[in-house]
């Protein structure tokens, strides 16, 4: 297991006029947290993300993964876009494979792992298929077997249900939270969706309009499994709507219920 301290963080883009996309950052992931990440667009979420997974690199501060400071991408996180950018000349099992090929996993070994996390995430009997015959939730899917198929000890996610439609967004939350059951994993999930965030997080980390600040940070005692409707998960989307129009004009909030 794995966890983040992230320590007085701050990310600006160069240009004419610098950018100061997070500010002052400081948060720590505990190990096999299911932590959200929630605010509106612009905030810095995504980035605060890509510097987690060492896509890039923080102006300021620094980011200790396992106690150790995170110096670029490593094998210890996986992650999940919301777009899963398969390839569509390669098959699913190929496009999840994909990164065991690289990394040179013995041919046996590969297909093992490959057919176990088709399985777990539904698409077992669709290694054979493309990319373009599969629906959006099942490309998804396939994202999620290939972030998963390298045994990453992280889960870092980036909005990755924003494009498929209610039903199926639904569907696959329910099968994330059992795969970070089973699998015990650190999972951060980047989203602007409070319910969605309510209903799977451990905590809720609600960052500020550009530039991201932590706001607050709102923790989610109701025990698992959880119903959507359950009232002390209605009363913490409020609380957190409530913290939100502190920070926000109504005409510029993005998020939903």
């Amino acid at each position: 297991m794995a966890g983040f301290t992230v320590q007085q963080v701050s990310k600006i883009y160069d240009g004419d006029v610098p950018t100061v996309t997070l500010k002052d950052i400081n948060l720590t992931v505990q190990d096999g947290e299911f932590l959200c990440i929630l605010g509106p667009s612009g905030c810095g979420k995504s980035t605060l993300l890509e510097l987690l997974a060492g896509l890039q690199a923080p102006t300021e501060g620094e980011i200790l993964l396992e106690g150790e400071q995170l110096k670029g991408p490593n094998r210890k996180s996986g992650v999940v876009f919301q777009d899963p950018s398969l390839y569509p000349w390669r098959t699913v099992e190929q496009n999840v494979g994909i990164g065991l090929e690289i990394a040179g996993v013995d041919k046996a070994e590969r297909k093992s792992r490959v057919d176990r996390y088709l399985q777990m995430v539904g698409l077992q009997g669709f290694g054979e298929k493309y990319p373009h015959q599969l629906s959006g939730g099942m490309r998804q899917r396939a994202g999620i077997a290939r972030a998963l198929a390298g045994h990453p000890e992280v889960l870092l996610m980036d909005e990755p249900f924003g494009a498929v439609d209610h039903l199926t967004r639904l569907q696959l939350q329910n099968d994330l939270l059992q795969i970070w059951e089973e699998e015990k994993k650190t999972v951060v999930f980047v989203t602007h969706d409070v319910s969605e965030a309510v209903y799977l997080g451990d905590r809720v980390v609600l960052l500020s309009p550009r530039p991201g600040r932590i706001h607050r940070i709102f923790g989610i005692p109701q025990p698992r499994p959880r119903k959507r409707d359950d009232v002390g998960l209605l009363k913490l989307q409020n609380n957190i709507y409530s913290a939100i129009y502190d920070v926000k004009t109504e005409e510029d909030l993005e998020f939903t219920i």
